[in-house]
């Protein structure tokens, strides 16, 4: 289901019971539309995300790990001058709108009590996060600015007053008169989308279920609808379900979406809910935002490195002629006198066959001894050029290839993963280096660790720096590597010189799940004691050579990759 009026209902009700009277230590803004709170409540801290993303715009309690730009955005400033060490009072959802109001309190410089009023609305690609003065109405700042020439409804300006979305005229299902609510569903026909245009705030998969409920029993239609909307209020079982190739995440349990019981994960919390469902896809759209740069840089490096390879291969096969170019130059200064001037070509004997006739084309623009000449300089520039051209077509193959590996990380990288690899591109000159104002001293980015079932501990390498690091530095001789054969992807190190069968499988999914292969059903990966691994002098990082390999097929899951890391 969407993020609906129903699941903001229930979602509001989560934090007033975790966050209320609790006090912001901390603000971040991660990403571009979204916003963190850390929240000191009950003895804990808590980080509240506020999302104003076009497409997975929401409100939860987070546990995923984020990544800070180095410089803080102007709203995020201004964020933390308002409301940092402010207390939460009251949390509102305006009727059942997707619309939430967290209201703070705060003391300025002069000791005055300040209420400032956080509003999120999550409205699609028109969600928002808005600051705004709560005594004046003024809006202090938001995280979007829209200017009158964009909406002629409302601006969303520092200094203009806040002016509310413009107000649904449905029945809000949680607080209408039941005599109300009884009349339209006796007067309605009960589908999906007439429930939606007669209450407010209902997705479709909630109108959906309403209307499958209230079908199924039609001579109680009060009694279904006072137990669906009690349930959202007492007995909440956040749920997460896998049907028709698509996710849907529900507050309660929902009897019209079809599927099986392997199908259905029940969670403990809704903000654990919206863990579980948007952890993928919000990460690679974070991902994706923040790697796209690199990215293209990587693509246009590697474009220019095809073109600078087609370019010597072609050198090459030229100079297979090489000795053709010579020939041609002698036999032109042997039979200067028979050579035409302004002709294209001429043909002479050739003394290298026989005196077999011979024909050379001439640029009829030079003399027949300047023909000669640049034959000779022809065949001079290749056999230079053949000296050096097996090495640099090598050179430019394996630029490829490391240009290859790079993407191949971009592609399934987390946001987390995107400033490992971009100090691997910026220590390889790729990247140019921030100025050293500019610039803060960071640790140098750790590999992954995962756990088998039997707790042995497996390292895996998330960039190419990690995996130098990783498999000459970290590595014990009698540990074992695995690596995906022959494709691009991250070195897997299993910290054991005796790993169990079972531990080799679940370290060689790990390399096939960090490979450009991740998704396909058969995955080759070479295992090999780390004793018969060497880096040549010179390579590019990530690259080795190893002998006395053995291969396994495996199929990566990600359910298991999972389990590895919680263990």
């Amino acid at each position: 289901m969407s993020f609906d009026g129903v699941f903001t209902h229930a979602m509001v009700s989560e934090l007033r019971d975790t966050l209320l009277s609790g006090r912001i230590s901390k603000i971040h803004q991660p990403y571009e539309n979204e916003i963190i709170l850390v929240i000191r409540s009950r003895g804990a801290n808590h980080r509240l995300l506020l999302s104003a993303h076009p497409s997975y715009a929401r409100i939860q309690i987070t546990q995923i790990d984020y990544q800070n730009p180095d410089t803080p955005p102007n709203f995020v400033m201004m964020l933390r001058k308002h409301l940092d060490g402010a207390l939460l009072e009251t949390i509102e959802q305006v009727e059942n709108d997707r619309v939430i109001h967290f209201h703070f309190t705060k003391r300025d410089e002069l000791g005055d009590l300040q209420n400032i009023v956080l509003i999120v609305e999550l409205m699609g690609r028109h969600s928002t996060i808005v600051l705004v003065n709560r005594e004046t109405g003024k809006i202090l700042d938001a995280i979007k600015h829209i200017g009158s020439s964009q909406n002629t409804y409302r601006s969303l300006i520092p200094g203009v007053t806040y002016v509310a979305p413009p107000k649904q005229e449905q029945l809000n299902p949680f607080s209408a008169e039941k005599e109300k609510i009884f009349q339209r569903l006796s007067q309605l026909e009960l589908t999906p989308k007439i429930l939606q245009q007669n209450f407010q705030g209902l997705g479709f998969d909630t109108a959906q279920e309403l209307a499958s409920r209230l079908t199924e029993q039609p001579n109680e239609k009060m009694a279904v609808w006072e137990t669906f909307f009690q349930q959202l209020d007492d007995k909440l079982s956040p749920t997460l379900y896998e049907a028709k190739n698509k996710d849907f995440f529900t507050p309660i349990s929902y009897q019209s979406i079809e599927t099986t019981a392997d199908q259905v994960t029940n969670y403990s919390t809704l903000s654990a809910l919206l863990d579980g469902f948007y952890h993928d896809k919000a990460e690679k759209d974070r991902a994706k935002q923040q790697g796209s740069e690199l990215i293209r840089k990587m693509e246009n490096e590697r474009k220019r490195n095809q073109n600078k390879l087609k370019k010597r291969e072609q050198t090459l096969k030229d100079s297979e002629n090489a000795e053709d170019f010579r020939r041609n130059g002698e036999l032109l200064t042997t039979f200067m006198t028979q050579v035409p001037r302004g002709a294209t070509e001429v043909t002479l004997p050739n003394y290298y066959e026989a005196d077999q006739p011979l024909t050379i084309k001439l640029d009829p623009a030079l003399t027949p001894n300047q023909n000669a000449q640049k034959y000779f300089h022809r065949y001079q520039k290749l056999k230079n050029a053949v000296k050096l051209i097996g090495q640099q077509i090598q050179e430019a193959k394996d630029e490829i290839q490391y240009l290859d590996s790079v993407l191949a990380q971009l592609e399934i990288a987390g946001p987390m993963d995107i400033e490992a690899i971009k100090e691997e591109l910026t220590a390889q000159g790729y990247v140019k280096k921030k100025s050293a104002k500019k610039q803060k001293k960071k640790k140098p980015s750790q590999p992954d660790v995962y756990f088998a079932e039997d707790g042995t501990q497996i390292l895996v390498g998330k960039n190419n720096l990690q995996n130098d690091l990783l498999t000459m530095k970290t590595a014990k001789k009698t540990d074992y590597w695995l690596h995906a054969k022959n494709i691009p992807g991250s070195h897997v190190i299993i910290k054991s010189s005796d790993p169990s069968d079972e531990t080799i499988t679940q370290a060689a999914e790990l390399a096939a799940y960090f490979s450009k292969y991740r998704h396909s059903a058969q995955v080759p990966v070479d295992l090999v004691q780390v004793k018969h691994i060497r880096k040549p002098n010179g390579s590019k990082p990530g690259f080795v050579i190893y002998e006395n390999q053995k291969t396994i097929i495996v199929t990566p899951v990600e359910e298991t990759i999972v389990k590895m890391k919680k263990q």
